[in-house]
């Protein structure tokens, strides 16, 4: 990966988000010793344009940004840090310099695209005809996927394993869109019992 430090006088712009959620916690920029620095160490290490120096960020609060990947835009000159975050990104004491969490990864697409096939009522959809055999089935669909990921969770094949997971999961959504609620409300009250 060569980066081209020239365009920005020696720095580059460097997005950092999280590893897991895909949501920007933050931008710093870099020449060249601050992305030799975060390569050798593991944690992200900026040029800070208002000291004038290196800095990792973390080194007063604690809340390193442990790198995962690092990789650079199509023009080589923007660094894409995917990392892990000890604690909050912003200084003022968020996850992301950006406010709230906003990330949504595939599970969102997933139930974006169930709702779409049961709202346009699509003939040949499976998730459509399940839907349409109301709460009852859909409900049992998911007591059957539990049942199947627990017995598969006994024996020593991961695929088998992660495929039930992943038909728990759809089937979850199903129900979900059934009961009226989605994802983002179960993460409401997943984040509430978090805080306690």
């Amino acid at each position: 990966m060569k980066i081209d430090f020239t365009k920005g006088n020696g720095l580059v712009p460097a997005i950092v988000q999280d590893y897991s959620s895909l949501q920007v916690l933050m931008l710093g920029y870099m020449n060249q010793e601050a992305l030799e620095q975060t390569r050798k160490e593991g944690k992200v290490t900026f040029f800070s344009r208002s000291k004038k120096r290196l800095w990792t960020k973390g080194e007063t609060s604690g809340n390193f940004l442990y790198v995962k990947e690092i990789s650079a835009d199509c023009d080589s000159d923007t660094l894409l840090i995917k990392v892990n975050a000890a604690g909050p990104a912003c200084h003022n004491g968020t996850t992301s310099c950006f406010g709230a969490d906003t990330a949504k990864g595939f599970l969102y697409h997933l139930e974006k695209v169930i709702n779409q096939r049961i709202d346009d009522d699509e003939k040949d959809s499976y998730t459509n005809k399940l839907f349409k055999k109301g709460i009852n089935k859909v409900a049992q669909k998911v007591g059957e996927e539990a049942v199947e990921l627990v017995i598969e969770s006994k024996d020593d094949n991961p695929d088998l394993f992660k495929n039930e997971a992943a038909d728990l999961l759809y089937h979850l959504l199903v129900l979900l869109k059934a009961k009226r609620t989605s994802i983002e409300e179960i993460e409401a009250v997943l984040k509430e019992r978090h805080k306690a």
